[in-house]
């Protein structure tokens, strides 16, 4: 295979992880605080032996889209929306992770929990927890959490310390290199964070991957024609 076709092998490979990025993207529509991602195209340049330099393109890294997504009103005592920066901190098997998901119960043990079971954590990196007779459970929008006008503790609001480092793990979980305190956000009780994914953005954004997939394709199909051609004549 000649140069040509290896740079448009590299620009298939990223188009290929950009559509499923996309189709992630499609699939968390609708998933309660869910952060769309993109596809960052990076070009690396190499000389070839006796060559010309030889330009090829990567994509495989990921960007997270942290633009504020609609808020929806669900009455849930333990239901918690962001608005503004920052992140809840909760604790998982695999190290202390952010999220904007913030569905909220409490565990067995009274800890308030996510929907798979992680700790959240307050201000201090301690677990939160919520009495078991408690009948009514009010936020302040500092995130000051109180039980029956008894304050409990206050709910944690982080920053990654480096907005780059921020990585996708699973689901609506966020690691980062380092965390810091968010300033300046509130937070919401009886709301719930949307997905800030619009899908007829994502579709337009599939089909103009697809399209420039198949040029790709075509492309590596007539240099094969072209090569078997050469390859016939000369072997005459």
């Amino acid at each position: 295979m000649d140069a040509s076709g290896y740079v448009t092998l590299s620009r298939q490979s990223g188009l290929l992880n950009q559509m499923d990025v996309i189709a992630n993207n499609i699939a968390n529509a609708s998933t309660t605080g869910f952060k769309r991602e993109g596809t960052i195209f990076s070009e690396y340049v190499s000389r070839t032996p006796g060559g010309p330099s030889l330009s090829m393109g990567f994509g495989n890294t990921r960007s997270v889209d942290l633009h504020q997504a609609g808020l929806s009103a669900t009455g849930g005592s333990l239901d918690f929306a962001i608005e503004g920066d920052g992140f809840f901190m909760v604790n998982t098997p695999k190290g202390q992770m952010l999220t904007r998901a913030g569905s909220f119960t409490p565990g067995s043990d009274g800890t308030l929990q996510t929907a798979d079971g992680f700790p959240v954590l307050d201000g201090s990196g301690s677990n939160i927890f919520i009495p078991p007779d408690a009948k009514t459970i009010a936020l302040a929008q500092d995130g000051t959490l109180s039980a029956d006008g008894t304050a409990l503790a206050k709910i944690g609001l982080w920053a990654p310390t480096d907005p780059t480092s921020l990585v996708h793990q699973q689901g609506t979980m966020f690691s980062a290199s380092g965390y810091q305190p968010a300033d300046g956000a509130k937070l919401i009780q009886g709301s719930l964070e949307e997905s800030n994914v619009d899908p007829v953005v994502e579709v337009a954004n599939m089909i103009s991957v697809q399209r420039a997939y198949e040029l790709g394709q075509s492309f590596l199909d007539r240099e094969d024609d072209r090569s078997r051609t050469v390859i016939q004549t000369l072997g005459r």
